[in-house]
């Protein structure tokens, strides 16, 4: 045996449960806390700049937050489609690759927020609402992927449920998340909490069980670990300076 091949009784599947239990916590909050932090504010684009010309620092932490959660969930769908192929393959692989999609076209319209906002600091709001206006039909890419946004949560919930991984409540939930507008600068409405809220109930405790099982880690994994983490926070830090 090749001494690059792993041992016969060592079994990984990416992402692993500690990459997919922190996702499964953090994700689905971070995406609810950008939805509160917002609803207060009228839904259209006119609105959401008025409110981040009147409030930059709370609409800058509402979209981070979202923006956050909505690369930070990858993991957690992995993994859930994961469990769910294991017996039903085929709504876990369609399903999953739609919302990973899904995932790739909310942040690139979390780019597009973030670009209006400096627009509003550079050039101010009635120029940046005008030019928003002038531009918010124009072509992308990203706007042929509306459809897996949609479509996949609801997709990989019928496989959880005719899977077993959920039951019809928690399916339900993992489903809500179809209802939570999609585009660019959209604001907060009952649907988009309660595709949130709809999201924590189901991850959230997925999460918590997936960080609790299996054993514990020993101080030399924790360590290298710690080691990990300040080498990424470093280069987090180095990266931004360009």
């Amino acid at each position: 045996m090749s001494s690059t091949q792993p041992p016969a009784h060592v079994v990984f599947a990416f992402p692993g449960r500690w990459l997919a239990g922190t996702s499964m916590l953090l994700g689905p909050v971070l995406l609810l806390s950008g939805v509160l932090l917002r609803a207060r504010f009228h839904f259209f684009f006119p609105d959401q700049l008025a409110a981040y010309d009147r409030h930059p620092m709370l609409m800058t932490a509402s979209y981070g937050c979202f923006a956050a959660g909505t690369v930070a969930l990858w993991p957690a769908v992995s993994a859930l489609a994961l469990r769910i192929g294991a017996v039903r393959p085929a709504p876990a692989a369609i399903g999953g690759g739609l919302i990973l999609v899904g995932l790739f076209a909310r942040t690139f319209h979390a780019g597009v927020d973030h670009l209006a906002f400096g627009l509003v600091d550079a050039q101010g709001r009635p120029s940046t609402t005008a030019a928003v206006a002038d531009s918010y039909q124009a072509f992308h890419i990203f706007q042929y992927t509306s459809f897996a946004i949609m479509l996949g949560w609801p997709v990989l919930a019928i496989g959880a449920w005719r899977s077993g991984v959920l039951g019809p409540v928690r399916s339900l939930g993992l489903a809500l998340m179809a209802l939570l507008p999609l585009g660019v600068l959209k604001g907060t409405t009952p649907l988009s909490i309660a595709g949130a809220a709809g999201l924590c109930f189901v991850f959230v405790p997925l999460g918590l069980a997936a960080l609790a099982e299996g054993p514990r880690p020993d101080r030399r994994s924790v360590a290298r670990f710690g080691v990990a983490a300040l080498a990424a926070v470093l280069l987090a830090l180095v990266s931004s300076l360009g």
